[in-house]
């Protein structure tokens, strides 16, 4: 299986409670990009992506060397993804293109979708977890201690 990068979107984006906790120390980058083709809702603290008419903000993840493995069943664990099409799933993994803002690049990467039997809330207009109803705005950017400014 070849190692696609990851598109978060929400609670493990930088400045969410669920990015140092899950992706410091097992990324070697982390970028903003778009997804589109999907649309965006909030869930019971935390969001849910769905095929859909719109765009998404979020991150790029790339894993660091030796870590994709690791990373990916980190990340399968937190999404409840227990393989396609299980019934247990709250997500869905798929392959899907996104857009890579620095360059404009598609590039193919994993996406957590709301699997079947999700029950997600109300649309967050504009496709982007940090401009939600409630949330005062994107955190503040900082500079990671070994790599460039992250989001």
């Amino acid at each position: 299986m070849r190692e696609l990068p990851f598109f978060v979107y929400g609670t493990l984006r930088p400045g969410e409670p669920n990015h140092d906790r899950f992706l410091l120390g097992r990324t070697a980058a982390e970028e903003p990009a778009r997804l589109a083709g999907a649309l965006l809702y909030d869930g019971p603290g935390y969001p849910y992506a769905t095929p859909g008419d719109g765009r998404i903000a979020g991150e790029l993840v790339t894993a660091a060397p030796g870590a994709y493995g690791e990373l990916l069943a980190v990340l399968d664990r937190l999404e409840d993804y227990f393989g396609p099409g299980h019934p247990r799933n709250l997500y869905e993994r798929e392959r899907r293109d996104v857009l890579r803002l620095r360059d404009g690049a598609a590039v193919p990467a994993w996406v957590y979708f709301a699997a079947p039997g999700a029950r997600p809330g109300p649309l967050i207009e504009g496709g982007d977890w940090f401009r939600r109803p409630g949330r005062p705005g994107p955190p503040p950017r900082r500079r990671a201690p070994d790599g460039p400014r992250t989001p």
